[in-house]
């Protein structure tokens, strides 16, 4: 029997009135699993409730933000705290060094940081940093790796593996991507094909050391370790976009993880503890480049916004605590075992994705075999079920501290079913 969500479809209709789409960003909107999204009102722990009051087991955490689940009693704490002293300065605070200081001390190659307020705004501001410390202009992404709605990393490439290079939405001059090359991910061998053509201009090579936006595709061994050989042969920066894998896959994110040290590094999501954040950082020759020091410019009214340093300061504080990570992998390898071979699981931490259709996937090709349509019929069957998905196939599922041992178990069952 199909949940009511009356309150939902009104709600939506209204908003496209007054929103373009109904929605504020696009994968929200369900199109991809042929629904009308669902309205929130309120989470906590594991859990979250729409407006028709339907309660679901949350495996999407506001896109991996929410490490800690909804609504953590010392963050919400922390910010009250924090909020009634004001909530904007455009000046400096003693908690933007607190947060600073905590990101420096666990991510290996940061030594300084800036903070902005989005994952794209840390992309972007980076990408500028590279160009401006090397004085080159090309980069390098990998198709299927996104890095923000930017105009040069909105690209994919063209004629196969190419160097030519296509803009993946209108609105973008092809002057602004002409110096954008897009490659395919885990592919040292087109990689060092296109390097040696273009290093003399290349300033740096942007990577998800973990793909999780077309669903989770892992590195192959030796993909990462490649790109900093190269990279450092060749003198060009090499840059992690760990917004999803900061603090998700350990402290020290993916590099931690890895044992693989770029040099600069993107942070976003969970050193926000909810609320908007982006940070960008690496060692003090690179950032001393920075207006006011350096020639490179970067500002932001809100950047360093004291409520999201206080929720940011508070996660990371409690993510030390009590062997976090060590139980979010065991759940999420329980998942795995649980569900077993009917069905094709990407885990990695507490970090797991479900593919249709093409038991092979190391790249964005792969992903596009997969089959929608048994995606979207699956999706719509553990919605029902009160389990609430990241609505896409090209997208990642999560699981946080307050995901319970019965959410997991009922989780497997209620996936075994809908198989």
């Amino acid at each position: 029997m199909k949940k009511e969500n009356t309150c939902s479809q009104k709600a939506f209709l209204k908003a496209t009135h007054y929103i373009s789409g109904g929605v504020n960003s696009p994968v929200r909107s369900f199109r991809a699993v042929g629904e009308f999204p669902l309205f929130i009102k309120k989470g906590k722990g594991s859990k979250i409730m729409d407006i028709d009051n339907n309660r679901y087991i949350d495996f999407c955490l506001s896109w991996g933000a929410l490490i800690l689940g909804h609504a953590h009693a010392k963050v919400l704490a922390r910010v009250k705290r924090v909020i009634k002293k004001g909530t904007s300065f455009g000046a400096p605070t003693e908690l933007e060094t607190s947060l600073a200081r905590l990101i420096v001390k666990a991510v290996p190659s940061v030594e300084q940081v800036r903070f902005v307020n989005s994952g794209t705004e840390a992309v972007m501001s980076a990408i500028r940093l590279a160009r401006g410390f090397t004085k080159k202009d090309k980069i390098i992404k990998f198709q299927g790796c996104y890095h923000g709605h930017d105009d040069y990393l909105l690209v994919k490439a063209g004629s196969g593996v190419s160097e030519l290079s296509i803009a993946t939405s209108l609105g973008v001059p092809k002057d602004f991507i002409k110096n954008t090359i897009s490659l395919p991910y885990n592919n040292l061998e087109v990689l060092k094909r296109s390097v040696a053509r273009n290093y003399k201009n290349l300033a740096a090579i942007i990577v998800e050391p973990v793909a999780a936006n077309m669903g989770l595709v892992l590195p192959e061994p030796g993909f990462l370790q490649g790109l900093r050989e190269i990279t450092s042969k060749y003198d060009i920066l090499l840059i992690f976009d760990e917004v999803i894998t900061g603090f998700r896959l350990g402290l020290g994110g993916a590099q931690e993880f890895y044992k693989i040290i770029p040099d600069i590094t993107c942070l976003g999501k969970i050193i926000g503890g909810g609320f908007p954040v982006g940070a960008f950082g690496g060692n003090k020759e690179i950032m001393q480049n920075l207006a006011p020091l350096g020639a490179v410019y970067q500002a932001g009214t809100l950047s360093g916004n004291p409520v999201a340093m206080a929720a940011g300061i508070e996660t990371i504080k409690q993510l030390k605590k009590n062997n976090i990570y060590k139980n979010l992998a065991q759940k999420t390898a329980f998942i795995k075992k649980g569900i077993g071979t009917k069905l094709n699981i990407s885990t990695l931490g507490s970090m797991f994705c479900f593919f249709f259709g093409n038991k092979v996937i190391s790249n964005f090709e792969d992903v596009k075999k997969c089959k929608l349509n048994q995606f979207k019929a699956f999706y719509n069957k553990l919605l029902v079920k009160g389990i609430y998905l990241s609505p896409s196939q090209f997208e990642t599922n999560f699981i946080s501290a307050k995901h319970s041992w019965q959410d997991i178990e009922k989780f497997i069952k209620i996936v075994k079913s809908a198989l």
